[in-house]
Parts: C-alpha cells; sequence; structure tokens
C-alpha cells in the first residue's frame, strides 16, 4: 500500500510539474512572439508613418535603433531582479508594460512621442527573452531543450509574420495605428499562463542572497560574457540585417508595391518558423555550433537569389531559404546561451549578453541602408551579409560548447 502510495503522489507530482511546464513554456513562446510582432510593426509602416508625422524614412529607421538599444537596459534591470527573486513576478510585470506602452504607441500624436515609446518599449523587449527563456528551459526536461529552444526563438519569426498578416488585412482599411493595438488582448492571455505557471526549480536551488552576489558572480564570468556579446552582436547583424529592411528594398528596388511586399515577407516568415523549429530539434542530435554553422551555410547559399534577384518568385524563394537559415541559427540559441550561463545569474547573463548584442548590432539597418547609395540596394544587403556570415563561422567554429548540462548542478 506505501508503495502504491508513493508512485501515485510521483505520478501526480509528475502530472502538475509537466502542466506546469507547459504554461511556462507557453508564457514564453507567445509572450516572444508579441513582443516581436510589435516590434515589426514598425518595418511594414515605414512610409505611412513617415507621412504621417512628416518626416523621413532614415528618422523612422531610427526608432528600430532607440528600441535595440534600449533592450540591454530591461535585461539588465529584470534579469537581476529575477535572478533575485524569481521568474515569474517579473514576467507578469513586463507583460503589464507591454499593454501600456502597445496602447500608448498607438496613440502617438506625432514623431517626438512615437520614438520615446518605441525606446521604453525597447526596455519591456529587452527585459523579457532572458527571463522568459530562463523559466521555460528550466522547467523543461533535459531532452527536450533543443525542440523547445526552437519553439521559444520561432516566436520571433512568427511575430513578423503576424505583423506582415496584419500589414495586409488591416493597415489598408483602418490604418497603422490599430495594428499597434492588436497585440493587447493576446498579451492579457499570456499574463494569465505566467500566473499558473510554477517557479523555477533551478532557480530555488542556487538562490543568490543578494545584489552584490549577483553581480559578484556576473563578473567571475566576465569572458564567457564578452564570448557570448560578440557571437549575439553578429546574431542581430544577421537577423535584423536580412529582416528589418527587405520589405523597403522590394518596394523601393524591385518595384513591388506594399501588398505584395507583406506576402513576401509572409513566406520567408514561414520559412523561418520552420528553420527555427528544425535547427532546434537538430541540434539534439549535432552540437549546438555545428548546427548553427549549417544554417550559416545555407544563408550563403541563397544570397544571390534573396539580393539580386529579378523577378518576384526568385526574391520570395531567396527570401525564404535565407530566412530558414537564419532562424535556424537563431533557433538554436536559447538552449546554446542557457546551457553557457551560470546557474547562479542564468537570466541576468543570457539576457543582458543577448540585449548587449542587440545594442551593439543595432545600426545593421542604418549601415546597410547607408551603403546601398555606393553599392546598390541589393548590394549592400550581400556585402552587409557576406562580411557577418564569414565573422559568424569563425566564432562559433572556435567558442565552447556546453550541450546536456545539468541546471542544477554546480557550476
Amino acid at each position: 500500500m506505501l508503495v502504491r502510495q508513493v508512485t501515485c503522489d510521483l505520478n501526480g507530482t509528475k502530472a502538475h510539474a509537466r502542466k506546469s511546464s507547459f504554461y511556462g513554456v507557453s508564457a514564453a513562446i507567445l509572450g516572444w512572439t508579441l513582443e516581436a510582432y510589435e516590434y515589426f510593426v514598425v518595418v511594414f509602416i515605414v512610409d505611412t508613418l513617415g507621412r504621417e508625422f512628416r518626416v523621413s524614412k532614415s528618422a523612422i529607421i531610427m526608432t528600430f535603433v532607440a528600441t535595440l538599444a534600449m533592450r540591454p537596459v530591461g535585461a539588465l534591470l529584470f534579469g537581476t531582479i529575477a535572478d533575485r527573486y524569481g521568474r515569474r513576478k517579473p514576467l507578469l510585470g513586463l507583460a503589464a508594460y507591454f499593454v501600456v506602452i502597445a496602447f500608448l504607441s498607438g496613440a502617438a500624436p506625432n514623431y517626438v512621442t512615437f520614438l520615446a515609446l518605441r525606446a521604453l518599449y525597447g526596455i519591456g523587449m529587452g527585459g523579457f527573452w532572458g527571463v522568459g527563456a530562463s523559466l521555460a528551459l528550466e522547467t523543461a526536461p533535459d531532452r527536450w531543450r533543443g525542440i523547445l529552444s526552437g519553439f521559444i526563438q520561432a516566436g520571433y519569426p512568427l511575430g513578423y509574420l503576424l505583423a506582415a498578416i496584419m500589414a495586409r488585412l488591416i493597415l489598408p482599411v483602418w490604418g497603422w495605428r490599430p495594428m499597434c493595438w492588436a497585440g493587447i488582448a493576446p498579451t492579457i492571455v499570456t499574463m494569465l499562463l505566467i500566473y499558473k505557471s510554477e517557479e523555477s526549480q533551478a532557480w530555488d536551488h542556487r538562490r543568490t542572497p543578494n545584489l552584490g552576489g549577483i553581480f559578484h558572480e556576473l563578473w567571475g564570468h566576465r569572458r564567457s560574457f564578452v564570448y557570448v556579446v560578440i557571437a549575439l552582436t553578429l546574431m542581430v547583424g544577421l537577423s535584423h540585417g536580412t529582416q528589418d529592411l527587405y520589405p523597403d528594398f522590394l518596394k523601393t528596388a524591385r518595384g513591388v508595391n506594399s501588398n505584395l511586399a507583406a506576402e513576401v515577407a509572409m513566406i520567408y516568415s514561414v520559412g523561418a518558423i520552420l528553420g527555427s523549429i528544425c535547427a532546434g530539434q537538430g541540434s539534439e542530435f549535432l552540437e549546438r555550433r555545428k548546427t548553427i554553422i549549417w544554417a550559416l551555410a545555407l544563408c550563403v547559399l541563397a544570397i544571390p537569389a534573396w539580393a539580386f534577384g529579378k523577378t518576384l518568385i526568385v526574391l520570395a524563394a531567396g527570401a525564404f531559404f535565407m530566412q530558414v537559415g537564419v532562424s535556424g541559427a537563431w533557433g538554436v540559441i536559447p538552449a546554446h546561451l542557457v546551457e553557457l550561463a551560470p546557474n547562479a545569474v542564468r537570466a541576468l547573463f543570457g539576457g543582458l549578453s543577448y540585449q548587449v548584442g542587440v545594442l551593439l548590432g543595432s545600426p545593421a539597418g542604418s549601415i546597410e541602408y547607408s551603403l546601398k547609395n555606393r553599392c546598390g540596394y541589393g548590394g549592400a544587403l550581400a556585402i552587409f551579409e557576406s562580411v557577418t556570415i564569414t565573422a559568424l563561422v569563425i566564432v562559433f567554429w572556435l567558442g565552447p560548447e556546453n550541450k546536456g548540462r545539468r541546471f542544477s548542478g554546480d557550476d
């Protein structure tokens, strides 16, 4: 009887743990999707916002930089809170913050206000990834880490896809403001998922007693931190260099109208989602770094059609395979990063290194846009990404690997 009772209790505990893990993972995926959606909305309304606020396209592109540049602030603030007080409460606060900023962004009366709100939005966006990925991957079984890494990172291109769909359906009928508000209701669902999840036991096991201890631990792993920042800076150049300006490239350099540009974006966003999930799972069989390098090789093969295609079909195919490779590389990053991070400061190490990389890589779009006057739009895209991919292969080839690491063990 005692053995049966213990078995029943264990089975019940495991079922409860699986349910809590489901809520945590779902919240991380949905939340990151909505964060990405709100960022990428602006990609599809650059011309519209320029006319609305009577500023140049370059000024609107600067709002991308403002958002990306403020993300390290959010990572530092919320990563520290998450390593000190747990993952759930900061995530709930971030979701509520997102609702407020999304509403105000859609109501912005002028460019200065909109620019300020996009910078404030960057704080929330920067905080969510590190804390959400930590909660999801710490509560999930080790054998699911690769596939869940892919699903979490797939939220980013899924947000891009949703922004493209809204640009096709909402923008022509109701304008740009409702596009900013469209993510508010799903964010409330995200808040409910976070509320129903449980705190990460890995955090409970290695909780650091004070803020000084957190920063001392981070300083003790400064070499690993610098390596990860370099890798992620280049990864940001890879992703934002292939995504942010591509709709404008299609419209400006290839004469594609706004509706068709949005439809092409939908196509390559599907490729990005597939690439992220497949590469994430593939990294369970290969090393994390090798999987990333194979994904980068696909990006190289896609460059001619992606940047120099003359027909819409060739451009769409090139963009599809480019994003399979780009998001394939990114799909491994959440698992790879949390495995490299110290246990005691996982949320801060992962989130801050990611967002410092975002800060350093944030000028990617502006650099590409400035190069187009000398090299042509397609040439600027191809040259920038060729250099970025080459550097990434070198960095990951020489970098560390910690696949399968147990989160509950000592550093």
